[in-house]
């Protein structure tokens, strides 16, 4: 018998509008009550309530045995392949916990982690601990062998990003100076696989914003940093640096109104140093992936606030902070396009 599980309606909203979002979404009941069967599972959901969900999936609570767990299914897309790849290899180490995976519908059983304490409400110094310990957790050493081959390496993204950066930015009618792309295009030669001369591969989470760190259940009212784990990697190989772009593009409305610019330089030194990270590295790896994403918003109608916010993340980290620009704590969290 069908549980009817309801698709939230954010999710319905965003894949409805192409054809493929539609296929997922006329596909995704058939996915959530195959996990269901295949694993043994039931939904833990009260009546009438919609599951968790992200961006790109959704989240069912279900038990097994009794045991609190998740089923989630997500949109396929490349990032979503490898996710279970990723959380195999951490097994548990500063990551959620791979139960079970099913790669041709994108699903995986996870373990269930308390939802309604991310670190996006911690007061930044806790976050910045919190962060750095699971950011030490996640930096497990690449290898060969079949399990690494899928991710791609973030040095190989910077070679390619030497030749698509420069054609997308002529592309859409140079929509920010030359001098900002020249610096994110210099960090793609300096970090890139050509003129790279050094540095630790590593697993890296590169989506590790506030909202992808939640606790272990049941850890208390202040869990102390061990007890974090990350969701949703988008996993990429190289330099652990790559993964710190996120903290510095989110929650930039609590940086102080008297000096924001240098308040995020000063960000992303201390999150780097709770990492065990070289900032400069850090810096210049986020300056290249918020030119990179300020280019993906300019091709985006309805997207001028995160436009805005990449330029003035990128400019500033480069020392330069664009003029015209909304003031820093007027920029929009990701996902709020619209200027205010």
């Amino acid at each position: 018998m069908r549980s009817h599980i309801p698709v939230p309606a954010d999710l319905r909203a965003r894949y409805s509008r192409t054809a493929e979002g539609r296929a997922w979404l006329a596909a995704l009941p058939g996915h959530l009550e195959a996990g269901l069967e295949r694993w043994g599972l039931t939904a833990d959901l009260p009546p009438g309530a919609e599951p968790w969900n992200g961006h790109g999936g959704v989240v069912l609570p279900v038990l097994r045995d009794g045991a609190p767990a998740v089923l989630k299914v997500a949109f396929p897309h490349p990032e979503a392949v490898v996710e279970s790849r990723a959380l195999a290899l951490w097994n548990g180490h500063g990551a959620v916990r791979l139960l079970e995976a099913d790669q041709d519908s994108c699903s995986m059983l996870l373990e269930r982690l308390d939802a309604g304490r991310w670190l996006q409400d911690a007061p930044l110094d806790r976050a910045r601990d919190v962060w750095g310990s699971v950011v030490r957790q996640l930096s497990i050493d690449a290898a060969d062998g079949p399990a690494w081959e899928e991710f791609e390496h973030a040095a190989a993204k910077a070679e390619r990003w030497s030749d698509e950066l420069p054609a997308e930015w002529e592309h859409l009618g140079r929509p920010f100076p030359r001098w900002l792309l020249e610096a994110a295009l210099e960090v793609c030669q300096t970090r890139g696989a050509v003129g790279r001369r050094a540095g630790r591969d590593v697993l890296v989470h590169a989506d590790l914003h506030f909202m992808n760190i939640l606790p272990l259940p049941g850890t208390g009212a202040v869990p102390d940093a061990g007890s974090y784990r990350a969701i949703d990697p988008q996993p990429v190989i190289g330099e652990a640096e790559f993964g710190v772009a996120p903290v510095l593009w989110n929650r930039i409305a609590e940086l102080p109104r008297s000096s924001p610019e240098l308040a995020l330089l000063e960000r992303c030194n201390d999150f780097s140093n709770a990492a065990g990270l070289d900032p400069e590295t850090a810096r210049q790896w986020s300056l290249t992936r918020e030119v990179q994403n300020a280019l993906w918003s300019a091709a985006k109608p309805g997207h001028d606030g995160d436009l805005a916010r990449s330029l003035w993340v990128a400019s500033t980290l480069a020392g330069r902070t664009l003029e015209g620009l909304p003031a820093a704590h007027e920029l929009p969290e990701p996902g709020g396009a619209a200027l205010r």
